[in-house]
């Protein structure tokens, strides 16, 4: 079984529109292939800045929140958020089982190694890789972090000077629209594989909080995506709908490409 797991936090992002995710998150996740579909009760109201995370306070309910969800779970989980600190619990998760064998495919316009200490907005999706790999608020990081080998980065194209110098420093591999295939050279599985919606291009999906220019088409990624063995796991995140009416036709046919490639159905 495959099960589509709902979580509608916003907390993480520092955008105008970050309320809108709730909306994404809950909406995405109906058009995502699953056999059934688990939300998480995660709160709807902002928090306090601490440790130099916004809303730092609720973004650790929420992961607790999440842990308690994932643990009455077996199957095959597509995490749909809401922002991107959502993979934090599936990807420890992930990594609890399969230990040094897995790799995660972070595909981002953004590389998000962001730092409390270099991002002054303090919006925790910004710093969730480089969390991902142990350097994060306590209750955020992960207590059995991924290492540098262990995460491959891909579309980005928008980083800050300081997260390209901690990108090169840490050794993470990293590749942009151009060379976007080059990812598939020696990847195996158990394969986590992230996708956040603002690596498209804009003119073919733009509802996001932080659209980015010259992206990656739908299609292209939905090929590379489908090319990937052994897919233990995945996400679909910052889907942030303009309206309150029912999804737009073009932006629902493109969240089930991507989550056709992601299941194989």
């Amino acid at each position: 079984m495959t099960i589509a797991l709902c979580v509608p936090q916003w907390q993480g992002s520092a955008s105008d529109r970050a309320p809108r995710l709730m909306a994404g998150a809950r909406r995405a996740a109906g058009l995502v292939p699953a056999d059934a579909v688990v939300t998480v009760p995660v709160p709807e109201a902002g928090g306090d800045k601490a440790a130099g995370v916004r809303a730092y306070d609720v973004l650790v309910e929420n992961q607790r929140l999440t842990r308690k969800a994932l643990a009455g779970i077996d199957d095959q989980v597509i995490t749909v958020g809401g922002d991107c600190a959502v993979d934090i619990a599936p990807i420890a998760a992930a990594r609890a089982r399969y230990g040094d064998a897995l790799t995660v495919l972070w595909i981002d316009a953004h590389p998000d190694v962001y730092s409390p200490r270099t991002l002054p907005s303090g919006a925790f999706h910004g710093m969730v890789v480089r969390a991902l790999l142990g350097d994060g608020p306590a209750g955020l990081a992960l207590e059995q972090p991924l290492t540098p080998r262990q995460v491959i980065i891909a579309g980005e194209r928008a980083g800050d000077p300081s997260e390209h110098e901690y990108l090169a420093k840490a050794g993470l591999r990293r590749y942009g629209v151009d060379d976007l295939e080059r990812v598939l050279d020696g990847l195996r599985g158990p394969v986590y594989v992230h996708i956040d919606l603002d690596v498209l291009e804009p003119a073919a999906f733009g509802a996001t909080c932080y659209p980015e220019p010259d992206g990656v088409r739908p299609q292209r990624l939905a090929d590379l995506v489908s090319q990937v063995d052994d897919i233990v796991g995945a996400a679909i995140t910052e889907y942030a709908p303009s309206g309150d009416d029912d999804t737009d036709p073009g932006e629902a046919e493109i969240i089930r490409l991507l989550g056709a490639a992601l299941t194989g159905r």
